[in-house]
């Protein structure tokens, strides 16, 4: 008879073996690549004492190839939950020392019961990715396994915060869980690389020579294919900016965001600068990361898409001490116009931040949307209307401070009143028109002389090239003295803390996609 100390002798024995992970040798391997092993990764990224282990003893069913009795401790992939600043939060890491980290049936499993306990429980999931891919000796079962993790990332999209980590190699159709999730960071190793097709693939079908970091890349998806969200320098940095961007987030849709850190930022804090840092000359241009550095708590805040599309900021910050979203032309990059890229850039970002309750505060400084052919072939009219679809359809609350140009069909997709924001705030520098004072000059006044042309501009400059016209319209509620924008938007959030809004009953809309 087995006693009860053997059983629990056996117990220790299979959970150090477990634990172990793919072996020492395995492991320094990954050590020496500059690595964190995944039970370090999920080590750092919990509180610490609180990660709880699920399904350590799951085993392959494979058959095929000489797999018959093969082990694979915890088959390549660790899931759990723990709290990470005191909430609950499920995550998975892909284990590259098991047999490449590859998804077979049995490690897609694992990932698809942490991802129905997360939306079970309401709380966010994190995926931590390292994987060489399909496990081919699984055939059809490894394909069966990607598409119930595909299944489960739309059916929790908007209901729990999803957020992938690409820490190792993500290829073939590995990456498409990560691309319908909510945020994507990427280490800028040699190690970490997303793309559909490797370079050997691309060499032979088009004869294109590229190398795995120029293909895929933590620099490529975050300057090129806007793939990528956030990159990181190593797995610890990519880490603490995951846990700084939950920082932001409710659990699930139906939570506010968090107070997770006092305020200790005045609200009622005047920044003088502000009013001096629009330039008088209207085309000279400025830096909107400092107006937003100004006014949100302590300076700080979170950027979405840093290095993609940065004629638009993404970002998310605390003003007086709650979370918000925003979304700002930034005039150093191409004036600030609306492109293809901006318009994709900011839509998703809006629609995540109504999807978990997190107001939206806008800037606008834009002259309009980029011409030429490039944009008009490559779509502006379709995603620039996601834009427009993206701030209508917003519940959450949205205030709109307009610092300089708003011009034409642009001034109303950066959230204007007429889109449904709630509070519309403009400098006394902002320009509210249906175009620039020189166009506008050229076609109302093409017919007289110079010099009255020149009199006449000035006096329309006077007139409409000012926020006063859309005041006495009732499109914006108040312009402001720079210096108090702070204020003026806190003032606003607080009013608009029991907002209630609901759309018209439907299946879902259909996005111009």
């Amino acid at each position: 008879m087995i006693t009860t100390k053997e059983k629990m002798e056996k117990l220790n024995s299979l959970s150090k073996k477990i634990e172990a992970m793919g072996g020492e040798k395995a492991v320094e391997k990954i050590k020496a690549s500059g690595r964190m092993p995944a039970r370090e990764r999920l080590a750092y990224f919990f509180d610490e004492g609180t990660f709880v282990e699920m399904d350590k003893f799951v085993e392959h069913r494979c058959t095929n190839f000489d797999m018959t009795g093969k082990e694979l401790p915890g088959e390549g992939v660790i899931t759990g939950y723990g709290k990470v600043d005191g909430r609950t939060v499920f995550a998975y890491a892909q284990d590259f020392s098991v047999i490449g980290g590859s998804l077979g049936e049995m490690h897609a499993s694992k990932i698809v019961k942490c991802q129905d306990k997360a939306m079970k429980t309401g709380c966010p999931i994190i995926g931590l990715n390292d994987s060489g891919g399909a496990r081919i000796q699984e055939a059809v079962d490894a394909l069966k396994g990607y598409g119930d993790i595909f299944y489960r990332n739309t059916r929790s999209s908007g209901v729990i915060p999803q957020i992938c980590a690409i820490m190792g190699p993500s290829a073939g159709g590995a990456v498409y869980s990560p691309a319908i999730m909510d945020f994507i960071l990427m280490v800028d190793q040699e190690y970490a690389q997303m793309f559909i097709t490797g370079p050997q693939v691309v060499k032979a079908t088009t004869g294109e020579e590229v190398s795995a970091a120029d293909l895929g890349g933590a620099l490529a998806h975050n300057k090129k294919s806007g793939v990528s969200h956030f990159v990181a320098k190593d797995d610890k940095d990519c880490i603490d900016q995951i846990k700084k961007l939950l920082s932001y987030m409710p659990s699930n849709n139906r939570e506010l965001p968090p107070d997770i850190l006092p305020c200790e930022d005045p609200d009622d804090r005047m920044e003088e600068d502000l009013n001096t840092i629009i330039p008088d000359s209207p085309n000279r241009p400025y830096d909107m990361k400092k107006v937003i550095k100004m006014i949100v708590d302590g300076g700080d805040f979170c950027e979405s898409h840093a290095l993609y599309a940065q004629n638009i900021i993404t970002c998310f910050a605390r003003v007086g001490g709650k979370s918000v979203g925003i979304i700002a032309n930034q005039p150093k990059v191409m004036a600030g116009c609306l492109d293809v890229n901006a318009s994709d850039k900011a839509s998703r970002f809006i629609r995540f931040c109504d999807c978990f309750n997190i107001p939206i505060l806008t800037f606008t400084d834009v002259p309009g949307y980029l011409p030429g052919t490039d944009q008009e072939w490559g779509g502006i009219i379709r995603h620039g209307a996601k834009l427009l679809y993206a701030y209508s359809e917003c519940t959450v609350p949205l205030v709109t401070v307009i610092t300089r140009k708003a011009y034409g069909g642009a001034y109303i997709a950066m959230s204007s009143s007429h889109l449904g924001a709630d509070m519309v705030m403009a400098w006394p520098t902002s320009e509210i028109a249906v175009m620039g004072v020189a166009g506008a000059a050229n076609i109302i006044f093409r017919k007289e002389t110079e010099e009255r042309k020149k009199e006449l501009t000035e006096q329309y400059i006077q007139e409409f090239a000012t926020p006063y016209q859309a005041a006495r319209h009732g499109y914006i509620e108040m312009v402001i003295e720079p210096k108090t924008t702070r204020s003026e938007i806190i003032k606003a959030l607080r009013m608009l803390e029991t907002k209630e809004d609901t759309l018209p009953w439907k299946k879902h809309g259909n996005i111009p996609l």
